[in-house]
């Protein structure tokens, strides 16, 4: 049995990232009853990002997995064991939201050795990086993973990135004040991308359960 774990990072059930995680879910299953896919919604988890305690630089109990004890905990030994990795969320302000950074700490701090400056993951496992935003490809701020895509390069290798651009924030314009947006532009976007994008996350979850 073949094990998936998809960390969704946003706070939406039905919005962008949640489709694009589900399309890639859907397509990890259709490679067969021997693939397990399992999906963790950060923002139903009560934890905290690194706490500093150190436990998993302890000498002689060194740890690749965090210590701490909390809701996350499980999510992180799951993922210790993996066959492969999905991390999804929104961009705000140019980032990953706040729970998925929060994640990442927790993830990827114990696989540093202060010792050489390595990074070593507990397993290694192909990941797919999954973002949505409201920029267009050619003008937007995002800096998607920043910095934590570099450690999961480091311990795991190059991450496979998805990003759905131009996406809509809410279902009906006429009920926010958002000016600044298009309706009738990004529903055009909309019809001419998002299939493809929900497409393309079916087919890399397809390769990853393939693989």
């Amino acid at each position: 049995m073949k094990k998936i774990i998809i960390i969704d990072g946003g706070p939406r059930r039905n919005m962008n990232t949640a489709q694009m995680l589900q399309k890639f879910a859907e397509g990890a299953q259709s490679a067969g009853d021997h693939i397990e896919v399992k999906t963790f919604r950060l923002y139903d988890l009560d934890y905290k990002g690194c706490m500093s305690c150190m436990a998993c630089k302890l000498k002689d109990r060194a740890s690749n997995v965090c210590r701490f004890r909390d809701a996350l905990s499980p999510v992180l030994e799951e993922i210790a064991q993996a066959d492969g990795l999905v991390l999804g969320s929104p961009i705000y302000f140019g980032e990953v939201t706040g729970q998925m950074r929060a994640f990442l700490e927790r993830l990827a701090f114990p696989w540093l050795s202060y010792n050489d400056y390595s990074m070593t993951a507990p397993k290694q496992m192909p990941v797919v990086l999954i973002e949505t935003l409201n920029g267009l490809p050619e003008r937007n701020n995002s800096n998607g993973f920043g910095s934590m895509e570099f450690c999961i390069t480091r311990a795991l290798g190059q991450p496979q990135r998805l990003v759905a651009y131009n996406t809509y924030q809410v279902k009906d314009y006429d009920r926010y004040e958002l000016a600044g947006f298009s309706e009738e532009a990004k529903r055009q976007w909309r019809d001419a991308h998002w299939e493809e994008d929900l497409k393309k996350a079916f087919e890399a979850g397809r390769m990853m359960a393939g693989n």
